[in-house]
């Protein structure tokens, strides 16, 4: 036992007063006569043993009141079992992404996480918050009151090891008590050698009730027909649920296909024709589950021709002009010695046919078209020297080339889902009269490979910069090499590279992943585009690229939508933006990594847990109580006792 106030014990010696006061007895004897004392003598000797008892039990009453009362005044209370951190810092980290829109039993995870920090987080206690978005630092519940119930969910997913970093650069004078409220979707082992650093950290895990969730992953178009676009929608089941689900596809708030898809299996695809015009809207599910992934927005527009420049022999260049008709392509047809290098920053894609020696300038300006979104494809040729292909080569990719083998080789693989077929094909072909080479050229180095002979080696591949492809041929395809010319496979292969996915397809970023666009824009030295709806706009990070402007995104915007690039009030181009699809797979739960910390299932809990263990017990109240009975004890002695 200890005492706030030991000092008051000094007091103790006052109990020396009642027991002087019961040994001298200070009282004067009065005389009185009687006429006859013999009586009262007798009744003299009766009583003196009783009343030397009642003065004992008085002076020991009094000595236990008095003591009573010293040590209530001295506050005497016993050391709570973890009195030193009770000078801690409150934190609590709240996860507010998507997979908090699951209902548990009282409701939506999120809001009755709220709710409870709400109710039971004492009014007069200090803490600082921290969400996937937001922070609150060193305040109390009614300052946040109404940033709490307005709390939007986050795209941003639940990362403990970045919002623990992001509390250690805040200046903490004390240790901290972590309350980490979370469903624990998608959480990995990261952050917890941090967490486990603080010796007190509780964990708050709400659960989802139904685990079954359908999400729209990505819409892509499957075929292109004549006056329609045949789009795919993607879409994924989560969970046993086997259902009819309502899809619709809104261009703008106009419904313009409907449709029933069954659940019952794990990858679902739905075709929709749409017509081959701009498009400007979305697709949308309607489930019981998580909201933010049944929508996916995109945009295409309506097809321009692509520009395409051949440089070459015009004799070898003639199945090239029979692909790049003039009603979908500006095709230009070009030797080495009249090129004009001015206008290949108006191309789309340059095909490089079998130069024999490919000049460094030429290789210095395409490196740099590449560089802004251009395609480039290189066919070499059987009299090129290693060297220059590989000066070449070093532009683009880490790619070089060996030497010619006369070798003949049979095409016998097709990478049906690299995005140059991925619109070609219905389905795998197995049986397929495939193209073969006379010879060809060994490659070292990493490309994905498009066609493949059976050896694993490529006769086509690719790599890219995310906005720009580069595509290399290990053979020359004219046809005294190979019959790839007369392969169903050239038109596809030759159309697809010169496409140029920001002017055709569809439009649809993912939001946080930092994409690019560039857009054949002149802009002025002052001038900027901005990227907006009805309901937001943003300044994206631009950067001018003679006569265009690439546009880099960042972790804009905020919110999922259809937008437009604006220059003033020029619409540019229509995009859409749409949520990463992270937080859709409601079973990966990873709550068993909160094993080794206290599990509670309220903040009540919480609070309930640090008072009890950090708070000691006071008992002075019970000295004033025993004082109030002794008090009492005396009276009754008095009144009763003879």
């Amino acid at each position: 036992m200890q005492f706030k106030h030991p000092e008051i014990l000094y007091f103790l010696f006052l109990l020396v007063i009642p027991i002087l006061v019961h040994l001298f007895q200070l009282r004067r004897f009065k005389k009185e006569y009687f006429t006859n004392v013999r009586l009262l003598k007798e009744l003299s000797m009766q009583t003196r043993k009783s009343s030397t008892i009642k003065k004992w039990l008085l002076l020991v009453t009094r000595l236990l009141l008095l003591a009573c009362l010293i040590f209530a005044f001295a506050q005497p209370f016993f050391k709570a079992k973890d009195s030193e951190s009770s000078a801690n810092e409150m934190v609590i980290v709240l996860d507010n992404s998507f997979s908090m829109q699951a209902k548990g039993s009282k409701g939506e995870l999120l809001k009755r996480a709220v709710q409870d920090v709400l109710e039971n987080t004492p009014e007069n206690q200090r803490f600082s918050l921290v969400t996937c978005t937001e922070t609150f630092w060193d305040t109390d519940i009614k300052s946040i009151q109404k940033e709490l119930q307005n709390l939007k969910y986050s795209s941003t997913p639940f990362q403990l090891d970045f919002l623990l970093t992001k509390i250690e650069t805040k200046k903490h004078n004390h240790p901290l008590d972590i309350v980490v409220v979370t469903d624990a979707i998608g959480t990995n082992q990261k952050g917890f050698d941090k967490l486990s650093q603080h010796k007190s950290v509780y964990a708050l895990l709400p659960a989802a009730e139904n685990k079954t969730n359908v999400s729209i992953d990505k819409v892509s178009i499957s075929q292109h027909l004549e006056n329609f676009y045949q789009i795919k929608v993607d879409v994924s089941v989560y969970g046993e649920g086997k259902n009819e689900i309502p899809m619709s596809v809104f261009d703008g708030k106009n419904l313009i296909a409907k449709t029933v898809i069954q659940t019952e299996t794990d990858k679902k695809s739905v075709a929709f024709t749409l017509p081959k015009k701009d498009f400007h809207g979305y697709v949308s599910i309607e489930d019981n589950s998580l909201t933010y992934d049944n929508s996916y927005y995109f945009s295409i527009s309506k097809p321009e021709k692509s520009n395409v420049t051949v440089i070459g022999e015009a004799s070898k260049n003639d199945f090239l002009s029979r692909i790049y008709t003039a009603d979908e392509f500006n095709f230009t047809n070009s030797d080495l010695s009249s090129l004009n290098y001015n206008s290949i920053d108006n191309q789309d894609a340059v095909v490089l046919n079998e130069l024999k020696e490919i000049p460094q300038s030429l290789g210095t300006t395409l490196k740099d078209f590449y560089a802004k979104g251009g395609n480039v494809v290189l066919i070499p040729s059987s009299e090129s020297s290693a060297q220059n292909i590989n000066d070449f080569l070093s532009n683009f990719s880490g790619v070089k080339i060996g030497t010619l083998q006369n070798q003949e080789k049979q095409i016998t693989k097709i990478a049906f889902s690299h995005p140059l077929y991925q619109t070609v094909f219905e389905k795998k072909t197995e049986n397929f009269q495939y193209p073969k080479v006379s010879s060809l050229f060994t490659f070292s180095g990493n490309l994905s490979p498009i066609l493949s002979f059976a050896d694993q080696s490529f006769f086509l591949g690719s790599t890219t910069n995310k906005i720009g492809a580069f595509y290399l041929f290990s053979a020359p395809i004219n046809k005294t090499n190979s019959n790839f010319q007369n392969s169903p496979l050239i038109v596809p292969t030759f159309y697809n590279m010169a496409q140029n996915n920001m002017k055709t397809g569809i439009s649809a970023y993912t939001i946080g992943e930092n994409q690019n666009l560039i857009l054949d824009v002149l802009l002025s030295k002052d001038e900027v585009v901005t990227i907006a709806n009805q309901t937001s706009d943003f300044i994206p990070m631009q950067q001018i690229l003679n006569n265009k402007i690439k546009l880099s995104f960042g972790d804009y915007p905020s919110v999922s939508g259809n937008f437009s690039v604006m220059k003033n009030k020029e619409n540019l181009k229509n995009i859409s933006f749409n949520y990463p699809r992270t937080e859709s797979d409601l079973s990966l739960d990873n709550t068993n990594l909160f094993d080794d910390f206290t599990s509670v299932n309220s903040v009540a809990t919480v609070f309930d847990d640090i008072h009890s263990s950090r708070t000691g017990n006071e008992i002075w109240k019970y000295f004033i109580i025993a004082t109030l009975l002794f008090l009492l004890l005396e009276l009754l002695i008095q009144k009763f006792v003879k």
